[in-house]
């Protein structure tokens, strides 16, 4: 304002000035003052068009990001009691709030002064994410592209193979790669063909041994499937898992025998019936495994797995 108002008065000083000097005329007056005004304009201009891009690349750069939470708040605060700490994990995600197409063009022209590691999931991580971690607009780009024509990374090894990863942007983020493994009780069909090996029929089969034994209790327990080899098994048992929080404990001692019979490690109703008859004249204190095989109901190989399973005290 203080140059708009200085400018002003010079021009106007100068054009009475220079009309009793020389006699310019009133039009050249007029055009140094729309000339200083165009300047001054530009200046402006200018000015609060690198303010605003600064402005959008520090929200970049320190970034006003939120976490939400896998559970919703009720279900939440129905597990825990008033007072209470949850004792289970609460999982979380990253997610940037939206912007405008104009402010994310120029987020993606101008470049990042800083790097940053934290967390992540490299089959889920967004491409805004990926730049934040060290990786050009590009490089995002084209892990973002294999992931949407199908590609995974089942481990960090995979990740550090994309040719896009540098064994030194590698180096600084393995600690970081955080890629969940399958629970077996939660998977679906579809998850469970994309296991290395596994295919279709294979995940056909998880599925039904998993609702016969009610839930798995151990992952060894995928061997128990026909044809599932110790080869098949150990090419994937770094990618699964059993979390004991989805594990349903099997009620062996409260069925009735044409539902225990239906126990892969059971099998038959004779044995089902036994079982039940063991149980109601038995004391609580001899429901064991242990104590079936002993009787001579089931095998001890069969023991043995039972034992592993998580059962039920009633």
């Amino acid at each position: 304002m203080r140059i708009f108002c200085f400018a002003m008065r010079y021009a106007y000083f100068s054009r009475m000035d220079k009309k009793k000097k020389t006699g310019l005329s009133e039009s050249v007056v007029v055009g140094v003052i729309a000339m200083v005004f165009l300047i001054v304009g530009y200046q402006t201009a200018v000015f609060v068009y690198r303010a605003s891009v600064m402005k959008i690349v520090s929200n970049r750069d320190v970034p006003d990001t939120v976490y939400v939470c896998s559970e919703t708040l009720q279900a939440f605060s129905e597990a825990v009691e008033p007072g209470e700490k949850s004792s289970a994990p609460v999982k979380t995600y990253r997610k940037n709030a939206s912007h405008s197409e104009m402010a994310e063009e120029v987020r993606r022209a101008s470049p990042r002064t800083k790097v940053e590691s934290f967390r992540f999931d490299p089959n889920t991580v967004s491409v805004d994410d990926l730049c934040r971690l060290g990786f050009s607009q590009k490089q995002a780009q084209s892990i973002e592209n294999y992931r949407h024509k199908g590609g995974r990374f089942r481990r960090k090894e995979d990740f550090s193979r994309s040719f896009v990863v540098s064994d030194s942007i590698y180096r600084r983020l393995e600690s970081y790669i955080d890629i969940p493994l399958l629970d077996l009780n939660l998977a679906d069909s579809a998850a469970f063909d994309a296991l290395p090996g596994i295919g279709g029929w294979f995940a056909r089969r998880i599925i039904e041994h998993r609702a016969a034994l009610g839930g798995f209790s151990y992952k060894e327990q995928l061997m128990d499937i026909h044809r599932f080899t110790e080869d098949k098994y150990h090419a994937l048992e770094d990618l699964v898992t059993v979390s004991p929080e989805h594990i349903t404990p099997y009620p062996l001692w409260s069925l009735p025998a044409d539902s225990l019979r239906h126990h892969p490690y059971i099998s038959d109703y004779q044995t089902a019936r036994s079982i039940v008859l063991f149980r109601d004249n038995s004391p609580p204190s001899s429901w064991t495994a242990a104590s079936l095989a002993e009787a001579g109901i089931i095998s001890r190989s069969m023991a043995e797995k039972l034992a592993r399973c998580v059962i039920s005290s009633e």
